[in-house]
């Protein structure tokens, strides 16, 4: 089976689709995206899945990528009994994440435990490997907890807290706890949660610091933010030191806010995946992704300025989105962020800006 796909930021649950239980390899995903938009060239390399999106990182030359990796990555039989669908990448193909240069992993979701124990730690030890930075998953608990923190030469240190929430999909008994390999999980959005994430916070957090909270949380269709969403949002900037709420589950992108100066993206949609030609949710667009480029004050924490690059995934690949659905993906982030007080303009290069306040 195959890895269902990858959500991004740059400073960077089961879908209900007929054909996915059925599916056994990824050659079944092959197929039907083939028979949507034609053949799929073989053998290619293993930067050919990012396509335009290469140049394009290329030309905004992000400080730190920073993606949400909804897939084990391992050879593990060890599939977990009573879910219905399992993803897994090859560690083989680890140089599919390289050519990209991701720095970091955000793995708090509900598939990187689809292989057992054993899929999660030889998950954690290919990427270990690479030198790809991790957190929302470990051996245990404290593994779990720990942040994932990067160097920016001249600039400081960008430190990423990855959290799982059970609004999308995971099972609390993926857990970690001090004995057991899991997930860092939110027992819920309570006040509760609020102080155990500023307490990390606090132990890690120096002058200088971004300190970013991804979070997978809701539904993967619909546009509905839910309130707990928004009032943890709100209360991790207010009070527990976060700088920036990366926030995924969705398969489409949702509303993007900006709360006292502070970046929160509700929904990131899927960067990458292999959903293409399976049908259901065609009014969404999930064949339609964003590169989301947040240029951020480091004295601060303040957002400066968000571009987004529109892409189209299409022959597995990452294409450059026509004008026309850049200003159909403009239109549905200024529609969504009009409760936030949040607009979408397009650029002459055929890129998004956000504009607030």
């Amino acid at each position: 089976m195959t890895g269902r796909g990858i959500d991004q930021v740059m400073p960077y649950p089961s879908a209900p689709v007929i054909y996915e239980p059925y599916l056994k390899t990824a050659k079944g995903y092959v197929e039907i995206a083939e028979k949507a938009h034609g053949p799929i060239p073989r053998p290619v390399d293993y930067s050919y899945v990012w396509g335009d999106a290469v140049d394009e990182w290329g030309r905004m030359a992000p400080d730190v990528r920073v993606v949400n990796l909804e897939t084990s990555i391992t050879k593990s039989e060890d599939y977990w009994k009573d879910k219905e669908i399992h993803y897994r990448m090859n560690p083989e193909n680890i140089p599919c994440l390289t050519a990209a240069r991701i720095d970091f992993c955000a793995l708090a979701n509900n598939h990187i435990l689809d292989w057992g124990y054993p899929g999660l730690k030889e998950t954690l030890e290919t990427l270990k490997r690479v030198n790809i930075t991790t957190a929302g998953a470990g051996q245990n608990l404290k593994e779990a907890e720990a942040p994932g923190v990067m160097e920016v030469k001249g600039k400081g240190r960008v430190i990423v807290f990855s959290f799982g929430s059970a609004t999308s999909g995971i099972p609390f008994y993926w857990a970690a706890s001090k004995e057991k390999p899991g997930v860092n999980m939110l027992e819920d959005f309570s006040d509760r949660s609020v102080r155990y994430i500023r307490e990390r916070v606090q132990q890690v957090k120096r002058p200088g610091d971004l300190m970013v909270a991804s979070i997978h949380w809701g539904a993967n269709w619909g546009y509905e933010i839910p309130r707990g969403q928004v009032e943890l949002a709100h209360k991790l900037i207010d009070l527990a030191g976060v700088d920036l709420i990366h926030g995924h589950s969705s398969h489409h992108v949702k509303a993007v806010e900006v709360y006292k100066e502070r970046l929160i993206l509700y929904g990131c949609g899927d960067f990458l995946n292999d959903y293409e030609g399976i049908s259901g949710y065609e009014s969404y667009r999930d064949d339609l992704t964003l590169m989301y480029f947040a240029t951020i004050d480091a004295a601060t924490g303040t957002l400066v300025r968000l571009q987004m690059t529109p892409l189209q995934i299409r022959h597995f690949r990452l294409n450059r989105a026509s004008r026309t659905d850049t200003q159909w993906l403009g239109n549905v982030l200024s529609r969504e962020g009009k409760r936030f007080g949040t607009r979408v303009g397009l650029n002459g290069d055929n890129t998004l800006l956000l504009e607030w306040g």
